[in-house]
């Protein structure tokens, strides 16, 4: 379930996220065989972000490795069908770093979660030249007191089918949360969703910081 990741800017060069792709499939027959397969990528990750110095400062590598997760729920991995917007008008979006980053609507994801319907806006960067990466940046009422106040993101590779696994299992913090030198763009309103999602990562408690 390698993949590609949110691209953001440090110091005028471009970093990749190390996440978990979200692709067009069906669900998984097998839960136990998904989750074994949602917690070897965060092992991986975790293993990843320890050798290397980038996104996580080494100064910071004891506070926030290994990554804290809300237990894996297959109840979040859930289909997805894109309406393309046709609206082409480029976005300045804001980003944590007080500038603007240029994107445009891909289309309104259209789903069902916990029986509630719902949509999240999916976005292209317009930096990528190719635009086949799909990102979905988002909040929830986890947001500020369990996860990064400035929210999570998904990533999904567009396909030809309109059809895609959002998984908020593999939902994961922006590079900003673990080094304030990144860029990452803030979820618009439109992606604000009124329900706590307790899936993917999250924030360490204090008790969880002082044990490690």
């Amino acid at each position: 379930m390698g993949g590609r990741g949110w691209t953001i800017w440090k110091g005028g060069a471009i970093a990749v996220t190390i996440g978990l792709a979200v692709a067009c499939g069906s669900q998984p027959q097998d839960a136990r065989s998904y989750t074994a397969t949602v917690a070897a990528g965060r092992f991986d990750k975790d293993a990843r972000f320890q050798k290397d110095d980038e996104p996580i400062p080494p100064k910071r590598k004891a506070e926030l490795l290994p990554l804290a997760y809300f237990p894996i729920d297959p109840e979040y991995n859930v289909a997805a069908t894109l309406k393309p917007s046709d609206d082409q008008t480029m976005i300045l979006m804001p980003t944590s770093t007080g500038t603007s980053r240029q994107m445009r609507r891909a289309g309104t994801l259209e789903f069902s979660l916990k029986g509630q319907p719902m949509k999240l806006t999916a976005f292209v960067d317009l930096t990528d030249r190719n635009l086949n990466h799909l990102s979905v940046m988002f909040s929830d009422l986890t947001s500020g007191i369990e996860t990064y106040s400035a929210g999570r993101y998904l990533d999904l590779s567009r396909n030809q089918t309109g059809i895609y696994d959002l998984d908020f299992n593999l939902a994961y913090h922006p590079y900003c949360y673990y080094n304030v030198s990144y860029e990452c763009p803030y979820p618009p309103p439109e992606n604000r969703l009124k329900i706590p999602i307790h899936a993917g990562e999250r924030m360490k408690s204090e008790k969880e910081k002082v044990k490690s």
